[in-house]
Protein backbone atom coordinates (compact mmCIF):
# COMPACT_ATOMS: atom_id res chain seq x y z
CA UNK A 1 0.00 0.00 0.00
CA UNK A 2 1.24 3.64 -0.77
CA UNK A 3 1.46 6.01 2.41
CA UNK A 4 -1.22 7.64 2.07
CA UNK A 5 -2.66 8.17 5.47
CA UNK A 6 -2.37 11.79 6.71
CA UNK A 7 -0.75 13.53 3.64
CA UNK A 8 -2.28 17.14 3.32
CA UNK A 9 -2.44 16.88 -0.68
CA UNK A 10 -3.62 14.36 -3.30
CA UNK A 11 -1.83 15.53 -6.37
CA UNK A 12 0.88 18.06 -6.17
CA UNK A 13 1.87 19.52 -9.58
CA UNK A 14 5.75 19.33 -9.64
CA UNK A 15 6.62 22.27 -12.84
CA UNK A 16 3.69 24.11 -12.14
CA UNK A 17 5.30 26.87 -13.66
CA UNK A 18 6.66 25.54 -16.86
CA UNK A 19 4.32 25.10 -19.97
CA UNK A 20 2.95 22.07 -19.71
CA UNK A 21 2.48 21.91 -16.11
CA UNK A 22 0.55 25.30 -15.40
CA UNK A 23 -2.07 23.36 -18.12
CA UNK A 24 -2.22 20.62 -15.93
CA UNK A 25 -2.71 22.88 -12.69
CA UNK A 26 -5.36 24.60 -15.24
CA UNK A 27 -6.99 21.63 -15.55
CA UNK A 28 -7.13 20.80 -12.26
CA UNK A 29 -8.45 23.94 -11.03
CA UNK A 30 -11.08 23.64 -13.49
CA UNK A 31 -11.82 20.03 -13.04
CA UNK A 32 -11.62 19.43 -9.58
CA UNK A 33 -12.31 23.20 -7.66
CA UNK A 34 -12.62 22.98 -3.80
CA UNK A 35 -16.06 22.02 -3.71
CA UNK A 36 -14.88 18.49 -5.43
CA UNK A 37 -13.14 17.51 -1.95
CA UNK A 38 -10.16 17.09 -4.05
CA UNK A 39 -6.96 18.99 -2.25
CA UNK A 40 -4.11 19.93 -4.78
CA UNK A 41 -0.96 22.10 -4.56
CA UNK A 42 1.18 23.61 -6.79
CA UNK A 43 4.85 23.17 -7.00
CA UNK A 44 8.41 24.88 -8.52
CA UNK A 45 11.59 26.93 -7.78
CA UNK A 46 9.92 30.05 -7.28
CA UNK A 47 6.94 30.39 -5.16
CA UNK A 48 6.56 34.47 -6.76
CA UNK A 49 6.19 32.43 -10.09
CA UNK A 50 4.21 29.77 -8.75
CA UNK A 51 1.58 32.90 -7.02
CA UNK A 52 2.16 34.49 -10.52
CA UNK A 53 0.62 31.72 -12.52
CA UNK A 54 -1.63 30.57 -10.15
CA UNK A 55 -3.62 33.83 -10.53
CA UNK A 56 -3.19 33.47 -14.18
CA UNK A 57 -4.90 30.26 -14.41
CA UNK A 58 -7.08 31.81 -12.45
CA UNK A 59 -7.08 28.84 -9.73
CA UNK A 60 -8.29 29.87 -5.85
CA UNK A 61 -6.30 32.34 -3.85
CA UNK A 62 -5.50 29.97 -1.70
CA UNK A 63 -4.06 27.05 -3.51
CA UNK A 64 -0.95 25.88 -1.86
CA UNK A 65 2.10 26.71 -3.25
CA UNK A 66 5.42 24.45 -2.55
CA UNK A 67 9.09 26.03 -3.11
CA UNK A 68 11.20 23.04 -4.50
CA UNK A 69 14.11 22.40 -6.36
CA UNK A 70 14.91 19.22 -8.00
CA UNK A 71 19.00 19.65 -6.89
CA UNK A 72 17.87 20.24 -3.35
CA UNK A 73 16.93 16.64 -2.09
CA UNK A 74 15.52 17.96 1.21
CA UNK A 75 12.88 19.74 -0.48
CA UNK A 76 11.66 17.32 -2.42
CA UNK A 77 11.34 14.88 0.80
CA UNK A 78 9.43 17.80 2.06
CA UNK A 79 7.51 17.45 -0.91
CA UNK A 80 6.52 13.99 -1.17
CA UNK A 81 5.90 14.04 2.65
CA UNK A 82 2.62 16.02 2.03
CA UNK A 83 1.72 14.23 -0.63
CA UNK A 84 -0.46 11.23 -1.93
CA UNK A 85 0.84 11.40 -5.63
CA UNK A 86 3.31 14.00 -6.95
CA UNK A 87 2.90 14.68 -10.78
CA UNK A 88 5.86 16.09 -12.48
CA UNK A 89 5.92 17.75 -15.91
CA UNK A 90 10.12 18.30 -14.92
CA UNK A 91 11.92 16.94 -18.15
CA UNK A 92 14.24 16.00 -19.02
CA UNK A 93 13.44 13.32 -16.45
CA UNK A 94 17.18 11.91 -16.85
CA UNK A 95 18.80 15.19 -16.51
CA UNK A 96 16.26 16.20 -13.70
CA UNK A 97 14.30 13.63 -11.99
CA UNK A 98 16.41 11.76 -10.23
CA UNK A 99 16.14 12.57 -6.97
CA UNK A 100 12.68 13.02 -7.38
CA UNK A 101 12.03 9.76 -8.33
CA UNK A 102 14.36 8.10 -5.43
CA UNK A 103 12.56 10.16 -2.99
CA UNK A 104 8.90 9.28 -4.13
CA UNK A 105 9.82 5.34 -4.25
CA UNK A 106 11.63 5.14 -0.84
CA UNK A 107 9.01 7.18 1.08
CA UNK A 108 6.23 5.14 -0.69
CA UNK A 109 4.53 8.12 -2.44
CA UNK A 110 2.76 7.71 -5.89
CA UNK A 111 4.34 9.30 -8.50
CA UNK A 112 3.13 9.44 -12.37
CA UNK A 113 5.23 11.60 -15.15
CA UNK A 114 5.63 12.47 -18.68
CA UNK A 115 8.83 10.15 -19.67
CA UNK A 116 9.81 8.76 -22.73
CA UNK A 117 13.47 8.22 -21.85
CA UNK A 118 13.88 4.78 -22.48
CA UNK A 119 17.29 4.03 -21.62
CA UNK A 120 16.81 6.43 -18.28
CA UNK A 121 13.57 4.17 -17.27
CA UNK A 122 14.88 1.03 -17.73
CA UNK A 123 17.96 2.09 -15.94
CA UNK A 124 15.58 3.15 -13.08
CA UNK A 125 13.45 0.19 -13.24
CA UNK A 126 16.68 -1.76 -12.53
CA UNK A 127 17.53 0.62 -9.51
CA UNK A 128 14.18 1.91 -7.98
CA UNK A 129 11.80 -1.38 -8.84
CA UNK A 130 12.29 -3.18 -6.09
CA UNK A 131 12.66 0.05 -3.78
CA UNK A 132 8.87 1.27 -4.82
CA UNK A 133 7.85 -2.41 -4.35
CA UNK A 134 8.81 -2.67 -0.71
CA UNK A 135 7.49 1.21 0.03
CA UNK A 136 4.34 0.53 -1.64
CA UNK A 137 4.93 3.83 -4.25
CA UNK A 138 3.66 3.10 -7.32
CA UNK A 139 5.85 5.06 -10.11
CA UNK A 140 4.15 5.36 -13.55
CA UNK A 141 5.57 6.66 -15.89
CA UNK A 142 5.13 7.22 -19.85
CA UNK A 143 1.47 9.25 -18.81
CA UNK A 144 1.06 11.13 -21.39
CA UNK A 145 0.87 11.30 -25.74
CA UNK A 146 3.71 8.86 -25.63
CA UNK A 147 2.49 6.50 -24.03
CA UNK A 148 -1.04 6.48 -23.15
CA UNK A 149 -3.19 6.41 -25.78
CA UNK A 150 -1.26 3.88 -27.59
CA UNK A 151 -0.64 1.54 -24.73
CA UNK A 152 -3.89 2.12 -23.33
CA UNK A 153 -5.50 1.63 -27.14
CA UNK A 154 -3.60 -1.85 -26.93
CA UNK A 155 -5.09 -2.90 -23.52
CA UNK A 156 -8.93 -1.69 -24.74
CA UNK A 157 -8.61 -3.79 -27.52
CA UNK A 158 -6.99 -6.65 -25.86
CA UNK A 159 -9.99 -6.66 -23.27
CA UNK A 160 -12.34 -7.05 -26.44
CA UNK A 161 -11.04 -9.52 -28.44
CA UNK A 162 -10.71 -11.54 -24.74
CA UNK A 163 -14.49 -10.52 -24.31
CA UNK A 164 -15.75 -11.35 -27.52
CA UNK A 165 -13.22 -14.21 -29.10
CA UNK A 166 -12.52 -15.44 -25.52
CA UNK A 167 -8.74 -15.33 -26.83
CA UNK A 168 -6.09 -11.92 -27.37
CA UNK A 169 -4.68 -10.89 -30.83
CA UNK A 170 -1.59 -12.22 -30.89
CA UNK A 171 -0.65 -9.28 -33.42
CA UNK A 172 -1.62 -5.69 -33.13
CA UNK A 173 -0.66 -2.92 -35.84
CA UNK A 174 -1.09 0.75 -34.37
CA UNK A 175 -1.72 3.05 -36.80
CA UNK A 176 -1.82 7.20 -36.64
CA UNK A 177 -4.90 8.19 -38.96
CA UNK A 178 -4.44 11.69 -38.09
CA UNK A 179 -2.39 14.14 -35.61
CA UNK A 180 -3.24 17.56 -35.55
CA UNK A 181 -0.54 20.15 -33.35
CA UNK A 182 3.26 19.97 -32.22
CA UNK A 183 4.46 17.88 -29.73
CA UNK A 184 6.28 19.72 -26.93
CA UNK A 185 9.86 21.20 -26.80
CA UNK A 186 9.82 19.15 -23.69
CA UNK A 187 9.64 15.96 -26.04
CA UNK A 188 12.11 17.33 -28.25
CA UNK A 189 14.72 18.71 -25.29
CA UNK A 190 14.14 15.12 -23.87
CA UNK A 191 14.91 13.04 -27.63
CA UNK A 192 18.22 15.45 -27.71
CA UNK A 193 19.22 14.42 -23.88
CA UNK A 194 18.80 10.49 -24.59
CA UNK A 195 21.09 10.92 -28.35
CA UNK A 196 23.26 13.27 -26.51
CA UNK A 197 23.19 10.20 -23.46
CA UNK A 198 23.19 7.42 -26.65
CA UNK A 199 26.27 8.77 -28.26
CA UNK A 200 28.34 8.76 -24.93
CA UNK A 201 27.14 5.33 -23.96
CA UNK A 202 26.92 2.48 -27.10
CA UNK A 203 25.37 0.26 -24.53
CA UNK A 204 22.34 2.55 -24.64
CA UNK A 205 21.98 2.39 -27.88
CA UNK A 206 20.95 -1.34 -27.76
CA UNK A 207 18.09 -0.36 -25.33
CA UNK A 208 16.89 2.16 -27.47
CA UNK A 209 16.83 -0.44 -30.72
CA UNK A 210 15.13 -2.82 -28.42
CA UNK A 211 11.88 -3.09 -28.57
CA UNK A 212 11.83 -5.38 -25.08
CA UNK A 213 14.53 -2.78 -23.18
CA UNK A 214 11.40 -2.51 -20.50
CA UNK A 215 10.53 -5.90 -19.77
CA UNK A 216 13.46 -6.97 -17.07
CA UNK A 217 14.70 -8.95 -19.31
CA UNK A 218 12.36 -11.19 -21.00
CA UNK A 219 12.78 -11.25 -24.56
CA UNK A 220 10.03 -11.69 -27.09
CA UNK A 221 9.75 -13.03 -30.81
CA UNK A 222 11.59 -10.61 -33.68
CA UNK A 223 9.15 -7.70 -34.02
CA UNK A 224 7.62 -6.40 -37.50
CA UNK A 225 9.95 -3.37 -39.00
CA UNK A 226 8.75 -0.14 -38.75
CA UNK A 227 11.57 2.14 -39.59
CA UNK A 228 10.97 2.41 -43.33
CA UNK A 229 8.35 3.97 -45.50
CA UNK A 230 6.03 0.77 -46.78
CA UNK A 231 2.76 -0.12 -48.43
CA UNK A 232 0.99 -1.16 -45.50
CA UNK A 233 -0.68 -5.13 -44.61
CA UNK A 234 -2.57 -3.71 -42.00
CA UNK A 235 -4.29 -0.98 -43.64
CA UNK A 236 -4.49 -2.10 -47.66
CA UNK A 237 -4.19 0.40 -50.03
CA UNK A 238 -2.12 2.95 -47.72
CA UNK A 239 1.16 3.36 -47.32
CA UNK A 240 2.93 4.45 -43.66
CA UNK A 241 6.28 5.93 -42.66
CA UNK A 242 7.94 5.28 -39.24
CA UNK A 243 6.56 7.55 -36.59
CA UNK A 244 8.76 8.88 -34.04
CA UNK A 245 7.18 7.81 -31.01
CA UNK A 246 7.04 4.50 -32.11
CA UNK A 247 10.13 3.17 -29.99
CA UNK A 248 9.14 4.17 -26.78
CA UNK A 249 5.22 3.43 -27.10
CA UNK A 250 6.57 0.02 -28.69
CA UNK A 251 8.59 -0.82 -24.95
CA UNK A 252 5.86 0.40 -23.11
CA UNK A 253 3.30 -1.55 -24.77
CA UNK A 254 5.65 -4.80 -24.68
CA UNK A 255 6.47 -3.85 -20.87
CA UNK A 256 2.46 -4.07 -20.28
CA UNK A 257 2.14 -7.65 -21.82
CA UNK A 258 5.24 -8.80 -19.35
CA UNK A 259 3.31 -6.75 -16.23
CA UNK A 260 0.29 -8.70 -17.12
CA UNK A 261 2.08 -12.23 -17.31
CA UNK A 262 1.98 -12.08 -20.66
CA UNK A 263 -2.08 -11.61 -20.93
CA UNK A 264 -1.48 -10.61 -25.14
CA UNK A 265 0.96 -13.52 -25.46
CA UNK A 266 4.38 -14.36 -25.14
CA UNK A 267 5.19 -14.06 -28.25
CA UNK A 268 2.75 -10.83 -28.99
CA UNK A 269 3.79 -8.50 -31.84
CA UNK A 270 3.40 -5.00 -32.43
CA UNK A 271 4.19 -2.26 -34.61
CA UNK A 272 3.36 1.00 -34.82
CA UNK A 273 2.82 3.45 -37.83
CA UNK A 274 1.74 6.46 -39.27
CA UNK A 275 -0.33 6.79 -42.28
CA UNK A 276 0.48 8.57 -45.10
CA UNK A 277 -2.51 8.12 -47.65
CA UNK A 278 -3.23 6.13 -50.77
CA UNK A 279 -1.37 5.70 -53.77
CA UNK A 280 1.42 7.12 -55.41
CA UNK A 281 0.36 10.61 -53.18
CA UNK A 282 1.12 8.48 -49.80
CA UNK A 283 4.07 6.99 -50.91
CA UNK A 284 5.30 10.55 -51.37
CA UNK A 285 4.13 11.85 -48.33
CA UNK A 286 5.96 8.69 -46.39
CA UNK A 287 9.11 9.25 -47.67
CA UNK A 288 8.89 12.87 -46.69
CA UNK A 289 7.69 11.56 -43.03
CA UNK A 290 10.84 9.67 -42.99
CA UNK A 291 13.01 11.86 -44.47
CA UNK A 292 12.11 14.29 -41.55
CA UNK A 293 12.48 12.22 -38.96
CA UNK A 294 9.64 12.70 -37.84
CA UNK A 295 10.07 16.30 -37.19
CA UNK A 296 12.11 15.13 -34.12
CA UNK A 297 15.50 17.20 -35.79
CA UNK A 298 13.56 20.26 -36.32
CA UNK A 299 15.13 23.37 -35.11
CA UNK A 300 11.77 25.25 -34.94
CA UNK A 301 10.08 22.91 -32.89
CA UNK A 302 9.07 24.71 -29.33
CA UNK A 303 12.03 25.27 -27.03
CA UNK A 304 10.86 23.90 -23.65
CA UNK A 305 8.62 26.38 -21.55
CA UNK A 306 7.12 27.46 -24.88
CA UNK A 307 4.41 26.18 -26.64
CA UNK A 308 1.08 26.45 -29.09
CA UNK A 309 -1.42 28.95 -28.24
CA UNK A 310 -4.82 28.15 -26.48
CA UNK A 311 -6.87 28.37 -30.28
CA UNK A 312 -3.74 25.57 -31.63
CA UNK A 313 -4.05 23.53 -28.40
CA UNK A 314 -8.13 23.11 -29.19
CA UNK A 315 -7.52 23.16 -32.84
CA UNK A 316 -5.81 20.13 -32.29
CA UNK A 317 -6.34 16.72 -32.17
CA UNK A 318 -5.44 13.15 -33.22
CA UNK A 319 -6.74 9.50 -33.75
CA UNK A 320 -5.09 6.24 -33.82
CA UNK A 321 -6.13 3.11 -35.26
CA UNK A 322 -5.41 -0.27 -33.96
CA UNK A 323 -5.70 -3.70 -35.67
CA UNK A 324 -5.77 -7.18 -33.33
CA UNK A 325 -5.13 -10.58 -35.27
CA UNK A 326 -5.51 -13.28 -33.10
CA UNK A 327 -3.76 -16.67 -34.27
CA UNK A 328 -6.72 -18.36 -35.84
CA UNK A 329 -7.10 -14.99 -38.19
CA UNK A 330 -10.04 -13.30 -36.61
CA UNK A 331 -10.06 -9.30 -36.85
CA UNK A 332 -11.01 -6.98 -34.07
CA UNK A 333 -10.51 -3.05 -34.57
CA UNK A 334 -10.22 -0.26 -32.27
CA UNK A 335 -9.94 3.86 -32.57
CA UNK A 336 -8.86 6.00 -30.10
CA UNK A 337 -9.14 9.59 -30.32
CA UNK A 338 -7.79 12.92 -28.41
CA UNK A 339 -9.71 16.46 -28.51
CA UNK A 340 -6.98 18.29 -28.07
CA UNK A 341 -3.10 18.50 -29.64
CA UNK A 342 -1.36 15.86 -28.92
CA UNK A 343 1.86 17.23 -26.78
CA UNK A 344 0.43 19.68 -24.65
CA UNK A 345 -3.82 19.77 -24.39
CA UNK A 346 -4.24 16.43 -24.70
CA UNK A 347 -1.10 15.51 -22.53
CA UNK A 348 -1.81 17.58 -19.90
CA UNK A 349 -5.51 16.33 -19.08
CA UNK A 350 -4.13 12.63 -19.18
CA UNK A 351 -1.87 13.09 -16.87
CA UNK A 352 -4.16 14.78 -14.45
CA UNK A 353 -6.19 11.77 -15.05
CA UNK A 354 -3.74 9.18 -14.46
CA UNK A 355 -2.50 11.03 -10.91
CA UNK A 356 -6.28 10.97 -10.38
CA UNK A 357 -6.79 7.40 -11.32
CA UNK A 358 -4.27 6.16 -9.08
CA UNK A 359 -5.21 7.44 -5.73
CA UNK A 360 -8.97 7.34 -5.99
CA UNK A 361 -9.97 4.26 -8.23
CA UNK A 362 -6.49 2.03 -7.34
CA UNK A 363 -5.78 1.94 -4.06
CA UNK A 364 -5.40 -1.71 -4.35
CA UNK A 365 -2.37 -1.46 -7.02
CA UNK A 366 0.61 -2.76 -4.84
CA UNK A 367 4.05 -0.51 -5.02
CA UNK A 368 6.59 -0.92 -8.24
CA UNK A 369 7.36 0.41 -11.25
CA UNK A 370 4.32 0.28 -13.87
CA UNK A 371 2.94 1.49 -17.02
CA UNK A 372 -0.59 2.85 -17.16
CA UNK A 373 -2.65 -0.19 -18.27
CA UNK A 374 -1.57 -2.82 -16.01
CA UNK A 375 -1.29 0.14 -12.90
CA UNK A 376 -4.90 1.58 -13.44
CA UNK A 377 -6.74 -0.55 -16.34
CA UNK A 378 -10.34 0.03 -17.19
CA UNK A 379 -10.47 2.58 -14.69
CA UNK A 380 -8.22 4.66 -16.49
CA UNK A 381 -10.48 4.18 -20.26
CA UNK A 382 -13.08 5.17 -18.22
CA UNK A 383 -11.82 8.60 -16.32
CA UNK A 384 -10.10 9.61 -19.95
CA UNK A 385 -13.69 9.24 -21.45
CA UNK A 386 -15.67 10.64 -18.97
CA UNK A 387 -13.09 14.10 -18.30
CA UNK A 388 -10.14 13.79 -20.50
CA UNK A 389 -11.62 14.52 -23.80
CA UNK A 390 -10.39 10.67 -25.55
CA UNK A 391 -12.94 8.34 -26.93
CA UNK A 392 -12.05 4.54 -27.23
CA UNK A 393 -14.50 2.46 -29.53
CA UNK A 394 -14.60 -0.70 -31.32
CA UNK A 395 -15.12 -0.29 -34.85
CA UNK A 396 -16.10 -2.53 -37.51
CA UNK A 397 -13.50 -1.46 -39.69
CA UNK A 398 -11.12 0.75 -39.84
CA UNK A 399 -11.26 4.04 -41.48
CA UNK A 400 -15.08 3.76 -40.54
CA UNK A 401 -13.85 7.02 -38.23
CA UNK A 402 -17.13 8.29 -36.87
Amino acid sequence: MAHHTGKEFDITVYGATGFTGRLVAEYLARTYPASSGIRWAMAGRSAEKLAEVRDEIGAPADTPLLVADAGDRSSLEALASQSKVILTTVGPYQLYGNALLAVCAESGTDYVDLCGEPAWMSQKIEQLGDVAKASGARIVFSCGFDSIPFEMGVFFLQQHAMKTLGKPCSSVAGRVLKMQGTFSGGTVASFKASMAAAMETPALIDIMRNPFALAEGFQGPKQPSSSKPREDDAVPGMWVAPFFMAPINTKNVHRSNYLQNHAYGEDFMYNEMVVAGPGEKGEVIAGKIAASGGGMTRDDAPKPGEGPSKDEREAGHYEILFIGQTKDGEVVQAGVQGDRDPGYGSTSKMIAEAAMCLIKDRADTPGGIWTPAPAMGEALVERLQANAGLTFEVRASGLDAK
